[in-house]
């Protein structure tokens, strides 16, 4: 058989390879050598094999860039101060109503790089249903190196809860 043709043989294989090599090391212990042991009994390259398996298994939560508000939070949060709260939605959406106190940068002109965060306000962010803000804030998370805020569930969330809603002058 050619290399090539022996290779393509075992490509299905590969997959289960770490597999495996767990499976070897799982062997019993020769007769006579019970509890003596002069090596460890994981076979070389099985640390290898599953070096990036457990990274991408299980996410660190300190590693997630967005903390998700409820209304009642970020409605706790406005009432206690230093907070600074940036709606991303379109024009047409805040010509509808804010929370108030609210500054408005739409999404399609949030420049993270270019915020001030000099005055040492903590930032939420949201939108109508959370998906924008969660959007704005892992651009600023990226930035700031530091996980950011955002309403979950939005303004629409904002509203089911009962919180206030500024309507622009004249409406």
């Amino acid at each position: 058989m050619k290399r090539i043709d022996l290779a393509l043989w075992f490509a299905p294989a590969l997959p289960l390879a770490p597999l495996l090599l767990a499976l070897t090391a799982c062997g019993g212990e020769p007769e006579g050598q019970k509890g003596k042991r002069d090596a460890p009994s994981v076979p070389l390259g099985f640390e290898l094999a599953f070096a990036g398996t457990q990274a991408s298994a299980e996410a660190d939560p300190a590693q997630t860039p967005l903390v998700a508000l409820s209304p009642d939070e970020l409605a706790a949060r406005i009432k206690a101060g230093n907070v600074r709260v940036i709606d991303v939605r379109t024009d047409a959406e805040v010509a509808e109503g804010t929370i108030p106190g609210a500054e408005h940068i739409a999404l399609d002109r949030f420049d993270a790089e270019a915020l001030d965060l000099s005055d040492a306000r903590e930032v939420v962010l949201y939108c109508r249903s959370g998906r924008r803000s969660a959007i704005a804030g892992e651009k600023l998370a990226a930035v700031t190196g530091q996980p950011v805020e955002h309403l979950e569930g939005g303004m629409l969330a904002w509203e089911a809860a009962g919180q206030p809603v500024q309507k622009p002058q004249g409406q």
